[in-house]
């Protein structure tokens, strides 16, 4: 993800998280860490289907975001890129990485986990409607895929 992108990665966060969207600075100060952040789109034709970020912090690696336009979606686009979140997390020798989750997505707690991902907690009303977010982990010590 570079500057130029954020512009039009807030837009798409703003249509697919009405309720919980980052405001545009936010994506801004975490492209400003890039020591300890990692941001990537996918574009098809010019244009973003999908973005993704993680930040390390040693040893935990942590999913910020993660997200793909309605129309595309089931087409291995989040595959790819929770892909290359984890293949960046273990360049950067994290053991663990973690996310949270909707309760009530169920089709993002299954790509997490087919990935291997077991939830290890629930942090109940933490999205500002009021849904519960799964806290899921992967131990980037064993052997997923």
């Amino acid at each position: 993800m570079l500057l130029t992108d954020v512009p039009e990665v807030h837009r798409l966060e703003e249509s697919l998280f009405p309720v919980d969207a980052w405001p545009l600075h936010m994506f801004l100060e975490e492209l400003a860490q890039a020591d300890t952040r990692y941001y990537l789109v996918a574009e098809d034709a010019g244009r973003i289907v999908g973005y993704a970020g993680l930040m390390y912090v040693e040893p935990i690696a942590d999913v910020q975001t993660i997200a793909v336009v309605p129309e595309r979606e089931g087409q291995g686009i989040g595959t790819q890129l929770l892909t290359a979140l984890i293949t960046e997390a273990r360049s950067r020798r994290a053991g663990d990485v973690m996310l949270e989750v909707r309760a009530d997505n169920p089709r993002a707690q299954a790509l997490y986990r087919r990935f291997g991902f077991e939830q290890i907690h629930i942090r109940p009303r933490y999205y500002r409607d009021g849904a519960d977010a799964l806290i899921m982990n992967l131990d980037l010590s064993k052997d997923h895929r």
